[in-house]
């Protein structure tokens, strides 16, 4: 999850008053937040270039908070400060608008068609009489950074530019255009570059290299100008040093240009949402009409309100505690929802919600149900005894185990008594542990790939337990014979019948390591395992119990494997490891491995 450092005291004014740092700790744990650091400017710098630590009692405390990853609104002190006041109750939930202008009045954003060639997607609007001081401007800044890092994906979406209007004369222009043909001056720079030298300029700066490849290889590039044929930027990279904003700054033109154009909305919305509070009318933004080639016009930003029905039932019984109808519309306003009980006739049990531009999070009824739990308070729902019809207490539903959860700890419990330990391996893995090292091959039908992994370590998500194991025992091998290691985890396939197109699977894996395979050791595992969930050993195609067949598999030895089936259905697979996947891991010693699906149990 995303972290952003704020200034403490800055926050404290902008709430309205001063918390010491345990009430704090408090207060953003009953928001759904965290305080993950509390450090200074300069304990920061120090720490990045491992220097001592010195004490300054005149510094900055910075205080690092960490909020969820959809919660874009919270990436700045602005956003942070106001979402925590409504939760407060010290402000009402904003009411964000357009400014009245007519259509003629507008600024107009003109879109060329070559611009579909790489990227064809440009959204704009205007904070009109802003006031910058430092801190401001820095909060500003910074959430431009950190929404390319989050949802923009590194700008490869959505890049951000923002613009001093007095310095540039509408109408613009969006262009792509031959890097020779575009000449301008960057930001922070004093030399007039072409484009195609600004790439080969950039690509020793630590910051911008990182975006080069965005556009290098494309015979265009994207470029926006203003009616004299200032460049103001050349997104992804740089904007021009023509329109650079500064504390003098009024009047503020921001354009995102995207591969997609949803994410592009909902980063425009963001920063406007944010900072239209320092605008001369508060939470007033001015629109900006963008013509598309084929002439359609499309006004942004949208700041319509989006209406959710949900039912109280459908909150109450997800979260598992009773609540009566306007103590959970007085929550959802706490959470910056507008909520109001539905006053059609047929509909009386059910809220309508209107959520505000600022939430992009809030897409669906359990987006609304797990706002009103975090502000009812999950220690709460915790100590809320619910009575049955019967008259007895019970847990809520929601602090309940799922059975799949409850059966995994009674296994994991019942295989530690047996002296194995228990390991915890990523579920992420590469295609060749998932298949090359084990003597599989990858037919493409089973296992889910990852669409842009960091490392080859992580390309595929693993179809069985067996990588992790083995590579825990690799690293692991100098340790005291025996070796007795198991898991307990999800594994994903593919599955078409799935809405997302893959399913997760629960699964026991165990592993046994010594001077002698110990193949009974595993087989006995499997027959503990199969007692303690009280299923019989019976005769080859007898569907009342389990039994074991003969099984072919290439990372088990020949002849020293078997099946397990269970109820007519194979659950699972155990044997001696084969030689050639021992030595692809490192692994000088004989093994035996069983895993085994334990959803079948239930």
């Amino acid at each position: 999850m995303p972290t952003i450092g704020v200034g403490r005291d800055r926050l404290f004014a902008a709430l309205g008053r001063t918390y010491t740092q345990e009430e704090f700790e408090d207060l953003c744990f009953s928001f759904g937040i965290e305080l993950d650091d509390v450090t200074t400017e300069k304990a920061i710098v120090r720490k990045e270039k491992h220097l001592e630590e010195e004490v300054d009692e005149g510094e900055e405390v910075i205080y690092k908070i960490e909020v969820p990853a959809n919660r874009y609104d919270l990436l700045c002190l602005e956003g942070l400060a106001q979402a925590l006041r409504v939760f407060c109750g010290v402000q009402e939930i904003p009411t964000y608008s357009l400014a009245d202008i007519s259509k003629d009045a507008m600024l107009k954003m003109h879109v060329k068609p070559e611009t579909s060639l790489i990227r064809p997607y440009i959204v704009c609007a205007i904070l009109r009489g802003v006031t910058f001081d430092q801190a401001r401007y820095n909060s500003f800044i910074d959430l431009q950074d950190k929404l390319h890092q989050n949802i923009c994906r590194r700008r490869t979406l959505v890049a951000i530019g923002t613009h001093d209007l007095d310095k540039l004369e509408g109408p613009f222009t969006y262009e792509a255009l031959p890097p020779s043909s575009i000449n301008f001056v960057p930001l922070k720079q004093e030399k007039n570059f072409r484009a195609d030298e600004l790439m080969e300029f950039y690509k020793s700066d630590l910051k911008l290299k990182k975006f080069l490849h965005i556009i290098e290889g494309s015979p265009v590039f994207p470029v926006i100008y203003d009616s004299k044929r200032t460049v103001l930027s050349l997104p992804p990279i740089i904007n021009g040093a023509r329109s650079a904003i500064t504390l003098e700054t009024k009047n503020v033109f921001i354009e995102c240009t995207a591969t997609d154009l949803t994410k592009a909305k909902i980063v425009l919305n963001t920063m406007v949402t944010a900072f239209s509070e320092y605008c001369e009318k508060k939470f007033v933004i001015e629109p900006v009409e963008v013509i598309s080639s084929d002439g359609k016009s499309c006004i942004y930003p949208d700041l319509s309100i989006y209406n959710m029905e949900v039912s109280l039932s459908y909150i109450t019984g997800l979260i598992g505690v009773s609540l009566e109808m306007e103590e959970v519309t007085g929550l959802l306003n706490r959470m910056q929802l507008l909520a109001k009980q539905s006053v059609a006739d047929n509909k009386q049990g059910n809220i309508v919600v209107s959520v505000p531009p600022s939430r992009s999070d809030v897409l669906h009824p359990c987006d609304v149900m797990e706002d009103v739990a975090i502000a009812y308070g999950f220690n709460a729902i915790k100590d809320k005894a619910i009575i049955d019809n019967k008259g007895s207490k019970r847990l809520a539903a929601s602090l309940r185990l799922l059975p799949l959860n409850e059966l995994s700890d009674l296994i994991r419990k019942e295989v530690a008594m047996m002296g194995f330990t228990e390991v915890l391996t990523f579920i992420l893995c590469s295609s060749k542990e998932n298949f090359g090292m084990l003597n599989r091959k990858d037919d493409e039908t089973i296992s889910v790939v990852i669409g842009n992994p960091r490392s080859s370590d992580f390309e595929a998500v693993r179809t069985s337990l067996m990588p992790g194991i083995l590579k825990t025992v690799a690293h692991n091998k100098d340790h005291p014979k025996p070796i007795k290691i198991f898991e307990v985890g999800d594994i994903v396939v593919l599955d078409d019948t799935k809405d997302v197109g893959a399913r997760n699977q629960r699964q026991l894996a165990a592993l046994y390591c010594g001077s002698n395979a110990g193949f009974e050791i595993v087989h006995g595992l499997v027959d503990r395992v199969m007692e303690k969930n009280g299923v019989p050993f019976v005769s080859p195609g007898d569907r009342t119990g389990y039994y074991i067949v003969r099984s072919d598999e290439p990372e088990f030895l020949a002849g020293r494997q078997a099946k397990i089936v269970y109820k007519g259905h194979h659950i699972g697979t155990f044997g001696i490891v084969h030689p050639e996947v021992l030595s692809n891991f490192d692994i000088p010693d004989p093994c035996s491995f069983a895993e085994l699906n334990i959803e079948s149990f239930l």
